[in-house]
């Protein structure tokens, strides 16, 4: 007795003094840039100070009341959203069986015995009542390997629910600059129709007065039937719109409530980045991508144990009687302990083939983490250029809409006092509607890349 207590003592101590195989994970060494494209080279080089763009909250960044409610219902509806949850439980449930086997196992069992033979035809029924433990020592680490591997694979699910969130973000409030577009243009084309029908009815009066030629009625007509065509266009793409965004909130297609018109939605005129080694910590992606390495690096020290012995330590404890009654005085007590150590010897090169899969998913997983980041830095700069450039672009659309509107009126005065045919009409109303349409576009594409360089930059997460 005395042997098998000092054995199991000596068991106990290696699986509290155990290591851990395999490698210890570390951040591979990345190529950082100093700065972003498409930031002034003095901005880049300065460490920048108070509060960065992704680390302000969506409802500062979307302040238009309308749409911050569009995006909470869609945070709270969206099947994207709800179907991300539930991979968390999964992943949680999944950390804790795989957790469990650190730990012994204990179980209870009860029995009842009747035996009869032709030699003890008077034999006694036995009633047994025991508890068996088992525990495989993890002196090689290789549970609390595949339980680091598995919390791992937790906080990448968590991180995917992130990525889900900031895109889901991103789509509502892109989709709702679209439709304010749509919305925009579609007022304007309206009054356009308007005013071209009463262009219209001015040369058919003229021309059936004799004052001008039927080309001037024709003419006049094309104008209307541009802004006529343009109206159903964007009808059918306002509802189109309204329907995607319908989705984006968990609801069945329907209309969709409006709040600042687009040329009135606030927006940050030069937008702080931070500098690139931030989004390392900011962009949920890159997280997701650095805890799938971690989890990928675990798994090469399981692996790896299996090359090892495998100790077992086993014990029963239990008592037996021919009544159940006749525990209260005293039944007969039993006990065991006992240890097993079991080494791989032969196994087909399975251990073998198995550290090297594990080994090649984990570099794998190393070069997606390093093309994530790499990534990353180029949504930022690309985002930054479209941002910067995008505004500029429409501030000259602005100009040129104003040019045209002014030669069109122009026009209007020349050809009303005979100095000009209605072709010049024609033609300065036809650039200034289409240049209107365009300074609309122009404005979503401001907001979008505005949109756009917000989740770029890893925010819309971390709240």
């Amino acid at each position: 007795m005395t042997s098998a207590r000092i054995s199991t003592a000596v068991l106990l101590l290696l699986a509290l003094c155990g290591c851990k195989v395999g490698p210890n994970y570390k951040r591979p060494p990345l190529t950082v840039p100093g700065g972003y494209r498409g930031v002034a080279p003095d901005a880049s080089t300065q460490q920048p100070t108070g509060e960065q763009f992704a680390e302000m909250k969506w409802p500062a960044v979307y302040q238009d009341e309308v749409l911050q409610g569009l995006i909470k219902e869609a945070l709270a509806n969206n099947y994207d959203m709800r179907i991300a949850a539930t991979r968390i439980l999964q992943a949680n449930a999944s950390l804790g069986i795989t957790r469990a086997n650190q730990f012994p196992t204990l179980n209870g069992s009860a029995a009842v015995t009747n035996e009869r033979s032709a030699i003890y035809p008077g034999a006694p029924t036995f009633d047994t009542l025991g508890l068996q433990l088992n525990y495989i020592v993890d002196f090689w680490g290789q549970y609390r390997r595949a339980t680091e591997s598995a919390r791992a694979t937790l906080l990448a699910t968590q991180f995917g629910q992130s990525i889900v969130q900031t895109t889901l973000i991103s789509s509502v409030a892109s989709d709702y600059f679209l439709l304010r577009q749509y919305d925009g243009q579609l007022v304007y084309s309206r009054d356009t129709v308007a005013a071209d029908h009463e262009i219209l009815k001015l040369n058919t009066i003229k021309f059936k007065g004799g004052e001008s030629a039927i080309t001037d009625v024709y003419q006049a007509q094309t104008l209307v039937e541009q802004a006529e065509a343009e109206v159903i266009s964007l009808q059918q793409a306002i509802e189109q719109t309204e329907n995607n965004i319908s989705i984006l909130l968990g609801r069945n297609p329907g209309p969709i409530a409006r709040g600042l018109n687009l040329v009135d939605q606030p927006h940050l005129p030069e937008v702080p980045a931070g500098l690139p080694s931030a989004l390392l910590q900011r962009r949920p992606d890159v997280r997701r991508a650095e805890e799938n390495l971690v989890a990928a690096n675990a798994n090469v020290g399981v692996a790896k144990a299996a090359f090892f012995p495998q100790i077992s330590l086993t014990g029963a404890f239990g008592a037996q009687s021919t009544a159940i009654t006749s525990f209260l005085q005293g039944p007969a007590t039993f006990w065991s302990v006992g240890g097993q150590v079991v080494q791989p010897i032969f196994q087909g090169g399975r251990i073998r083939s198995g550290y090297r899969l594990a080994w090649a998913q984990r570099d794998e997983a190393e070069l997606s983490y390093k093309q994530t980041v790499q990534q990353a830095f180029g949504d930022v700069s690309n985002s930054l250029v479209g941002y910067n450039q995008s505004r500029l672009y429409r501030m000259k659309i602005e100009e040129q809409t104003k040019t045209y509107k002014q030669m069109a009126d122009l026009a209007t005065v020349r050809f009303k006092g005979g100095v000009t045919s209605f072709l010049e009409v024609q033609y300065y109303e036809q650039q200034y509607f289409l240049s209107a349409l365009s300074l609309a576009q122009a404005w979503y594409t401001e907001l979008q890349n505005y949109v756009q360089l917000y989740q770029a930059l890893g925010g819309g997460w971390q709240q």
